[in-house]
């Protein structure tokens, strides 16, 4: 697939936040190009998202939903970002999802729809699709996108690094400008080949980091690329160190990355140690195992023996809804490993799941570059504070997606030609040489292990320095790796995962104060 040279909007990524914003865009008359690295464009964190996307509920309101979020968020959320996410989220939801996409929310009989909770919410104002809930977003949003005749998909594409006049314009007087994104290089992974692709408007929207973790809950390709990316255009990347931890991944050896949704919970389920004890309410006894994912984590944390290494989801206890009819893909893949969840509890551990922090942005989701949009996990837009609330995280990728279509389609102007004359065409390295793939996986690994070992749910000043200093050494090698071989999708992970790996570790080793996911044993305030 060969390409445009120049496209309007350059999305970067095809999850909820990209497809937002590309469907706010392309229903303002703009070309939209969307790429990603996947050779599926479903192969997003929405697919994977199981619980469902805050809605409202009855006896519900803006305010209350704010009150929540704050909560969650140790009140270190942006304020006015939360604020226009409550008023505004509702009626997205309604119109793209419900009325333009047509996600097919559960209902119950009379025609309503059926809402669920999770940890922290006050009211039932989740809706579902059963425990498939981002699979069915991700399918219908993808379908309506693609029925805008000006969208075009393209998988199989990983886009290097964003082209800016400042760093990569041949002509000198540009790096006294100010900066300003103007599109992208772009690996084409079947060919090897990399060529710019020029655009009014750069949209970052690569999803999380949890990857650069040995357990998670995320798709393997999420490796902070857009983080990587943007900090080296020269973004700021803020609340690093806030990285939530869900509390419960399927804990098996035949099955990796399967989330147990926190729904589950929600409709009665109990957390139970080994030893057959439910112990949440030792560690907060009124929300007990509704309590904020964080302190669910780190409870879950303190009860693992180091021999068992996972406690067990107790669902025999729900009883309000049918485990089989509810959660349809927890229950069949429990079952082909022979666990009757009526029968049986779940084994589970908690696993690096959400990156409360990310790029710096503004409400319309502007970075501090012209040209350059962050949506979704991989911004900040100060919405989810120091922990993310169950289920807002699809809301956001939908509410500030199609805020940054709307706002880039109104600021959209004309690239200038001579400036985009100025910029290269990629330089390869001399004499390329290929790599033992051993040896990227290695080093991959060893970020991974330092990540969960110092960087996870429990930190200390020790572990946190020891951290950095390998990561400082590995990333010098990772470097030359990058600087001497053929280009290929898995030495740009590599590159990108040492410097997500290291911008986090180095923003909790900065923070000495415990809050929401940022817990250290030697902090002045836990």
């Amino acid at each position: 697939m060969l390409l445009p040279s120049k496209v309007d909007v350059l999305v970067i990524g095809s999850g909820l936040a990209g497809l937002s914003t590309a469907a706010a865009a392309a229903e303002e008359g703009l070309e939209v190009l969307i790429i990603t690295k996947s050779t599926q464009v479903s192969e997003t964190n929405t697919w994977y998202a199981q619980g469902g996307i805050v809605e409202t509920g009855t006896g519900d309101s803006p305010d209350l939903l704010v009150q929540d979020i704050l909560n969650a968020g140790a009140h270190l959320n942006h304020k006015e970002a939360v604020r226009i996410l409550a008023e505004q989220g509702p009626e997205y939801v309604q119109e793209y999802l419900v009325h333009k996409s047509g996600v097919p929310f559960q209902r119950g009989t009379e025609g309503e729809f059926d809402r669920t909770k999770e940890g922290a919410h006050t009211v039932r104002r989740i809706l579902h699709v059963n425990d498939q809930t981002g699979r069915a977003i991700q399918e219908n949003m993808t379908r309506y996108t693609q029925g805008h005749g000006n969208v075009t998909f393209a998988p199989g594409f990983f886009a290097v690094d964003i082209i800016t006049n400042t760093h990569h314009s041949s002509d000198p007087q540009q790096r006294y400008k100010q900066t300003r994104a103007l599109g992208a290089y772009i690996l084409e992974e079947k060919s090897g080949e990399i060529y710019p692709v020029f655009a009014q408007s750069t949209v970052i929207a690569t999803g999380g980091i949890g990857n650069v973790y040995l357990h998670t809950s995320n798709p393997e390709g999420s490796n902070g690329d857009g983080i990587a990316m943007a900090f080296r255009a020269g973004c700021n990347i803020i609340n690093s160190e806030y990285i939530q931890f869900h509390p419960t991944l399927l804990y098996h050896r035949d099955v990796k990355r399967f989330l147990i949704t926190e729904a589950l919970r929600g409709e009665g389920a109990r957390l139970m140690n080994v030893r057959g004890e439910y112990f949440m309410e030792r560690y907060h006894p009124s929300l007990k195992d509704l309590a904020t994912r964080d302190q669910v984590a780190r409870a879950i944390y303190n009860e693992m023996d180091g021999a068992d290494g996972y406690v067990f989801l107790d669902t025999r206890s729900i009883k309000q809804v049918n485990i089989p009819d509810r959660f349809p893909g927890i229950y069949n893949q429990c079952m082909e490993l022979g666990i009757d969840m009526t029968r049986d509890p779940i084994p589970v551990v908690p696993a690096a799941h959400y990156f409360c922090g990310g790029i710096k942005v503004d409400t319309w989701g502007r970075t501090e570059i012209p040209g350059l949009y962050a949506v979704g996990e991989s911004s900040c837009t100060g919405v989810h504070g120091a922990n993310r609330l169950a289920s807002v995280s699809l809301l956001e990728a939908l509410v500030y997606g199609i805020r940054a279509g709307k706002d880039l389609a109104k600021r959209a102007t004309h690239l200038d030609l001579t400036l985009q004359d100025s910029i290269p065409e990629w330089v390869y390295p001399t004499g390329e040489v290929d790599f033992d793939p051993l040896l990227i996986q290695h080093d991959m690994l060893t970020i991974q292990s330092t990540m969960w070992n110092y960087v996870g749910i429990i930190r200390s000043n020790k572990r946190l320095e020891r951290a950095l200093a390998d990561f400082n050494y590995l990333n010098h090698r990772i470097e030359k790796f990058y600087q001497e071989a053929k280009v290929t999708k898995n030495i740009l992970e590599l590159r990108n995962a040492i410097i997500t790996a290291s911008i986090i570790a180095r923003a909790a080793t900065t923070n000495k104060t415990s809050l929401g996911c940022h817990f250290r044993t030697d902090s002045n305030l836990i």
